[in-house]
Order: structure tokens, then C-alpha cells, then sequence
């Protein structure tokens, strides 16, 4: 039996989840077909598996009946796979993520579309909140951008708000960004409509530990969040409430040894409660740019992926009349009513609405709601 169909086949044991399947594997020295052979003794020589979990291993692997119907399931999925132009990484494989490999109960198996980033490449995690301010999408876009300016890979969990927001500026900033799903890589059920995720398999991949075509349940999400958390350097909490899903992932970042950034808020958004307490406990470092998180991890970090420019689709990057630079000149960070804008820049409100549709149309300011516009990329 081939790793690939082996350990996936291993997942199916009833009693053993990742922890004792990388204790197995160490205990067989790398050579888990191995575990075919072994009787009860020697499997209750596995750190964390005493004589009933050994017996239950054995009789599941004896059982004829019970292993071909396994090996029948894994061969399935490999098929399955290949169909949809996704692979199987083992924690064999030399293209494992080497940082994930690390934690207590790293995933036997990673079901990927499209590449993984070089393993020598830095990376870090961006977390947040399902229920996005404008504030906390502005930092997300900002520090992604940063980030990849430094040749850093961004990953996150692929869930509406920040997370969504992580991606995309990292794709938007000519980065390679990675998702890893609570769902298996072909159910994608927050772009079911494929907006976003294509664009990710061609700069980064999708990926999960979670079988193709499993169904998706609470459970898998905090599973999930310790693969962001483990496979990165650090994690980013950029908004988060005090029972935010996030505060979860960095609460497990802290307990794999990870560094953990947290972007302050205001006192009175219910969305910066969590970052804040953070800030405020002492566990996250408080941050307000890329800069601050490279300074934090020193020059190590980085040295084995040179920095390279972002390919930002930003301000300094797009042709600007003078008029159209005067009036983002006069732009502050916080939105701002046409009235005061029109007055700031002296110019009259029907030339000033001529000169902000062509600054949405060069995607320089966003519109938001009572004539109100606001500098991008700030």
C-alpha cells in the first residue's frame, strides 16, 4: 500500500486522530506501512496508546472486510482528486509545510488545489471577524500589502469579513495567499459562485484536511484554525469581538509556540474588544503596519525569501490629472461629506462629482453611503 492511500486510510481508524497517527509514524521511524505488520505489543509501545486502542487498531487493520472497504475509500478520494486537478500531501512529503509539521497534531494528509508556497518562504496568518468594519478591511488591505512587499505568503481561513479581505488584497498586491477550508478544497461555501477562490488556486491554493465531499459541521472549524495558526510564523488578529472564532485561533497560535500581532481598535467598536484585551493582557503585540511585524520577527524571518515590490493597484501606481491629485491631496484618512470636500478643495460640487467618478473608475476612493468618500490604499 502506497503512503498516500496508507495514511489516508489511517485517518479512518476509529480512536486515532492526528496526534497518534504523527505518533505512530514517528514510532515507526518514517515507515508507517509498518503499522501492517505490527501486532498489539508493539503498538501499545506508542506514546498515547494503550492495550484497548491497540486492539481496536489491530482488529481494524486485520479485518478483511474493514480494510478493503478503507483502502476502497482512500483510492476514491485520490481519484476524486485528480478529477478536480487537486493532490494529496502527506506529512511524508518533502513539499509538507515544514512549520505544520511542528505542532502537536499536525494533519496526516492536506488535500491541495492549486501550489503551496515555497516551504522556505515566510508566512503569516490574518484573522478576523465574520462582521468586518470599513476600518478592519482599510488595516487588512494595508498590512497585506506590507507583507507581500516582503515576499510574505498571507493564510487565512477563507470566511466572509477579514478573512475574505486578506485574501484578496494579498491577490490584489501580486502575493500568494493560501485558504485553508473547514470543508474539503471542493466546497468552497463561501464563494459558491467562484468570485474569489479560482484566482487563489492561481496565485496560492486551497486547502483542508477534511475528506472530499465531507459534510461541514462546527466541529471542523476550530480543527481548521489550528492549521492557520501552525502552518504560519504568526498570527495577525486585525478585529475580533471577546468570543470572536479568532481569539480561538490565536489562542491556539500561543499554545503552538506561534507569535501573535493584534491591530488596536476603538475602545467603544464592539469589533476591536477582543484585539484590544489581547493588546491589554500582554499576548498579542499591538501593531500598525507591516514594518512592525518584520521588526518584531527580526531579519531571520525573512532572509531565506527576498523582499520584491508589490505589485500594488494602489494610488502612486495609477495616472492622476493635478485636479484629481489636489482632491486626494485634500482627502484625510476618515471618510468626508461632498459639502466639505468641495470646500476644502474650492472647487464647485458638479466639477468635484466629474472628478470622483473618474477616482472611483482609477479605484482611488470608495463611495459609501450620504455622499460620503474616502481615500483607498491610505
Amino acid at each position: 500500500m502506497e503512503n498516500n492511500i496508507l495514511l489516508l486510510f489511517l485517518t479512518l481508524i476509529p480512536g486515532i486522530g492526528p496526534a497518534r497517527i504523527k505518533a505512530i509514524i514517528e514510532y515507526l521511524h518514517g515507515q508507517p506501512k509498518n503499522v501492517l505488520l505490527a501486532d498489539v505489543r508493539d503498538l501499545m509501545q506508542v506514546p498515547g496508546i494503550g492495550e484497548p486502542l491497540a486492539r481496536q487498531i489491530y482488529n481494524f487493520i486485520h479485518h478483511t472486510q474493514t480494510r478493503q472497504a478503507a483502502e476502497k475509500s482512500a483510492e476514491e478520494q485520490i481519484s476524486r482528486l485528480h478529477h478536480i486537478n487537486a493532490s494529496l500531501i502527506t506529512i511524508l512529503d518533502p513539499a509538507y509545510p515544514p512549520l505544520l509539521k511542528q505542532i502537536y497534531d499536525p494533519p496526516p494528509c492536506l488535500f491541495v488545489r492549486g501550489t503551496l508556497p515555497p516551504a522556505n518562504c515566510p508566512a503569516l496568518a490574518v484573522v478576523g471577524t465574520r462582521h468586518a468594519s470599513l476600518y478592519g478591511i482599510q488595516c487588512t488591505a494595508m498590512l497585506c500589502r506590507d507583507l507581500v512587499s516582503f515576499g510574505v505568503s498571507i493564510y487565512s481561513g477563507m470566511a466572509y469579513g477579514i478573512d475574505i479581505a486578506a485574501h484578496t488584497a494579498t491577490l490584489d498586491s501580486g502575493g500568494l495567499t493560501v485558504a485553508v477550508l473547514a470543508s474539503g478544497v471542493d466546497t468552497i461555501y463561501t464563494d459558491p459562485k467562484g468570485k474569489l477562490w479560482p484566482k487563489i488556486i492561481e496565485q496560492g491554493a486551497l486547502i483542508s484536511e477534511e475528506w472530499l465531499g465531507s459534510a461541514l459541521s462546527p466541529a471542523k472549524f476550530p480543527k481548521r484554525n489550528r492549521i492557520i495558526s501552525g502552518i504560519s510564523a504568526g498570527t495577525i488578529v486585525v478585529e475580533s469581538d471577546i468570543k470572536g472564532g479568532s481569539l480561538i485561533t490565536a489562542t491556539v497560535a500561543l499554545e503552538q509556540n506561534r507569535e501573535v500581532f493584534a491591530v488596536p481598535g476603538s475602545i467603544f467598536s464592539p469589533t476591536s474588544r477582543g484585539t484590544n484585551k489581547l493588546i491589554q493582557q500582554g499576548v498579542a503585540k499591538a501593531i500598525m503596519n507591516g514594518d512592525d511585524i518584520i521588526i518584531e520577527l527580526g531579519p531571520q524571518f525573512i532572509k531565506s525569501c527576498p523582499a520584491k515590490p508589490a505589485l500594488q493597484t494602489g494610488i502612486p501606481l495609477i495616472s492622476l490629472t493635478p485636479q484629481e491629485e489636489a482632491i486626494l491631496f485634500t482627502m484625510g484618512t476618515e471618510p468626508m461629506h461632498i459639502d466639505a470636500l468641495a470646500t476644502a478643495a474650492s472647487i464647485d460640487i458638479p466639477s468635484l462629482l466629474v472628478h470622483l467618478f473618474e477616482l472611483e473608475l482609477k479605484t482611488a476612493i470608495t463611495q459609501q453611503p450620504g455622499q460620503l468618500f474616502q481615500k483607498k490604499n491610505i
